[in-house]
């Protein structure tokens, strides 16, 4: 992400400030969970997206900076939040905040960041980016509930599987780039352009990390995590539409019945690379990848659209 970090290296300086305001608190508690939960955040992929969409429209201002807080802020929640369902003890290799705080106070700290976002959009009129970014919280919501109902009864739609992680990781990520382009352009049809944009880099974005699951990568989560938590990911579904029926009921008995069991587990992963699920997901993720690209260079080639494009293919390559 060299040319992406270079181009845009005042920016998430003055951003890195700014986001330390937006979460400030009166209460003491509050204050001090905020400090934790910044100091521990990721590689800022989705700002990025925002800055850089916005730089390939126009020039950034104001409105960027508020649009990439908020993209930050939703995000941020939605992990806070997602750390209580799974009950997950760790974030990024370091312990989550349920696992320091608990239910209740995650929960209240979730919401609070989701009410700063709300509020950092309405006091400044920023409607369309707070409508363009509500509707990805919508979107992610639907999906997570959509892939607990889904797990229950497996699902084996592949349709179904790409409704899902569109709405579910995609698209936050259009809207952050969609959200970029408004800010700086105020045109429906590049803020349209962007988001489609977004989408397909989401959507591959989702299924690399499907193909974490069965690699020997540092991924920061075991593998054969998703099938322990009855996911239905690219790979699998794939397989247990194209093995036989005898093979397809075992696998399926073994995801219901005996998923916290290692060496089953280790059996089903094996039976998935045999049977090409990897091979397909990895051609599918490259197919978005490309997606992504030919929306990208609709646009003249610049170092804005080469930052975009080397974030794209970072999605497709990176090793964790």
């Amino acid at each position: 992400m060299q040319i992406a970090q270079s181009i845009l290296r005042e920016e998430l300086l003055v951003f890195e400030k700014k986001f330390r305001e937006a979460v400030k608190s009166q209460a003491p508690l509050l204050d001090r969970i905020m400090r934790f939960i910044v100091n521990r955040k990721g590689k800022q992929i989705r700002p990025m997206f925002v800055f850089l969409s916005a730089r390939l429209c126009g020039q950034i201002n104001e409105s960027t900076y508020r649009a990439a807080s908020l993209v930050e802020l939703l995000h941020t929640a939605t992990l806070v939040h997602d750390d209580v369902v799974d009950e997950s003890l760790e974030r990024r290799g370091f312990f989550s905040t349920y696992a320091l705080w608990k239910n209740k106070v995650s929960v209240l700290v979730g919401d609070y960041l989701l009410a700063k976002g709300l509020l950092l959009s309405l006091d400044h009129d920023d409607f369309r980016i707070l409508q363009l970014l509500s509707g990805a919280v919508r979107k992610m919501s639907e999906g997570e509930l959509m892939q607990m109902e889904k797990a229950r009864s497996l699902n084996l739609d592949e349709a179904v599987y790409f409704a899902i992680i569109r709405n579910k990781t995609a698209s936050l990520l259009a809207s952050s780039c969609a959200a970029g382009a408004f800010s700086t352009s105020g045109n429906e049809q590049l803020t349209e352009k962007l988001s489609r944009f977004g989408e397909a880099v989401g959507v591959a974005f989702q299924i690399k990390d499907d193909l974490f699951d069965y690699g020997n990568e540092q991924t920061g989560k075991p593998s054969g995590n998703d099938l322990k938590e009855k996911k239905l990911t690219l790979p699998l579904i794939y397989t247990l539409n194209t093995v036989n029926k005898s093979l397809r009921r075992e696998l399926i008995y073994i995801i219901k019945n005996q998923n916290r069991n290692p060496e089953k587990v280790k059996y089903v992963m094996n039976r998935v690379v045999e049977a090409g699920g990897i091979r397909y997901a990895t051609e599918k993720m490259n197919q978005y990848r490309d997606e992504a690209l030919s929306v990208l260079y609709q646009f003249a080639d610049s170092e804005v659209r080469q930052g975009l494009e080397e974030l794209v293919r970072f999605t497709t390559d990176r090793k964790y």
